[in-house]
């Protein structure tokens, strides 16, 4: 482990004794805001000092086996157990240590919100509607897996099935480390290309589509941006798709506009107007608050690209190929030949490797700054 890391955890190791010796003193108590906060950072500490303290228990198991190894000269089968313990520790060491380098990732404060999931279908017609309607199932099926709530909040089906855009919102517990559903999903956003033969091909012929795909996290209502009334236009509608009499007899559906930015959400799916209503702002609220986060971090010099992309052929981060059965993600160049099974929500394996890339920059840029 690199000495920047183990500086790191051992300033976290004191600052978990402050929080012991914080959470007992009666001021705190008696503030139960502040101490649910303590709390909730002294939970999170004791995982990632308790890592740390198994991974220093293994190097010492490792010292003890090497040095076991150096004095059995005579004893073959003394140096075979050490021999094993030394590739055993050796194995546990390198796992512990990537486990830690991810729980070391800087949390951004939206890790633990609800997400939107924008999907949109970009090039490629009726076929690319089609890929839409797989993306949604994809990570529908993935908030089945971890137990995540998925709730339509509207949608534009295609004529062969599909959608030329849908807009679901995921809800779902944190895990140990506070990381929730916009956390393990964010990387998802920007351009989608699968190459297959699509169903309407009558000659065989592989075809490349599109989709784009936008994460946003729900803004915390506490903080979320203030929007003018005034501002807004209102419009109602009544509802397209499946849904019954009453969602097809009623102006239920709901679209608001923001004026000064011209973003506009919409809310088809519940079956009174004044949920469609708040539930249409709350998407308005997260574009915006996404549209403030990204005007921000152009203004400090950051480097990426927007959430929705083009929507063109060329405008990818991923590729879903369906005759050779692969994944890959161009941006950490990521490879896994278990396609089918990612489309039924097996996506821990592409969730977890762009975490892991994202936090070996960010780690960088912390050492970089430390050094410097």
């Amino acid at each position: 482990m690199k000495p920047f890391l183990r500086q790191t955890l051992d300033r976290q190791i004191f600052r978990l004794h402050e929080l012991d010796a914080l959470l007992s003193a009666s001021d705190v108590v008696s503030n139960m805001e502040r101490f649910r906060s303590l709390t909730r950072e002294h939970a999170e500490l004791s995982i990632v000092v308790g890592q740390y303290q198994r991974m220093t228990a293994r190097e010492a198991d490792l010292a003890s086996a090497q040095v076991m190894l150096a004095e059995a000269k005579d004893d073959p089968e003394m140096a075979a157990m050490a021999e094993e313990e030394i590739s055993a520790a050796q194995a546990d060491i390198a796992g512990l240590d990537a486990d830690l380098q991810l729980m070391l990732i800087p949390k951004d404060p939206d890790d633990a919100r609800p997400a939107f999931i924008e999907i949109r279908a970009g090039t490629g017609g009726d076929e690319s509607a089609l890929f839409a309607g797989d993306l949604l199932r994809m990570y529908s099926r993935f908030a089945e897996r971890k137990r995540w709530a998925v709730e339509v909040i509207s949608e534009s089906p295609s004529e062969l099935g599909g959608y030329k855009e849908v807009v679901i919102r995921i809800d779902g517990a944190t895990d140990p480390m506070g990381v929730g559903v916009y956390g393990k999903l964010r990387f998802e956003s920007g351009g989608h290309r699968v190459q297959r033969v699509p169903a309407t091909e009558t000659q065989g012929r592989i075809h490349t589509s599109a989709c784009t795909v936008a994460v946003l996290p729900e803004p915390d209502e506490a903080v979320a941006i203030q929007i003018n009334p005034s501002d807004l236009r209102i419009d109602t509608y009544r509802a397209s798709g499946a849904g019954g009499q009453h969602i097809n007899k009623t102006d239920s559906a709901v679209r608001i506009t923001h004026l000064p930015t011209g973003i506009v959400a919409e809310c088809q799916d519940g079956r009174s107007q004044h949920s469609n209503k708040a539930q249409a702002l709350k998407v308005l609220t997260a574009r915006i608050h996404e549209k403030d986060r990204s005007e921000r971090a152009a203004k400090d010099a950051a480097t990426r690209k927007g959430l929705i992309g083009s929507g063109d052929r060329s405008d990818r981060i991923r590729t879903y190929n369906f005759p050779q059965g692969r994944l890959t993600d161009h941006r950490i160049n990521l490879t896994l030949y278990k396609l089918l099974s990612i489309m039924e929500g097996d996506m821990d394996d592409v969730v977890t490797a762009l975490q892991v890339a994202r936090g070996a920059e960010l780690l960088a840029e912390l050492e970089s700054a430390s050094n410097g």
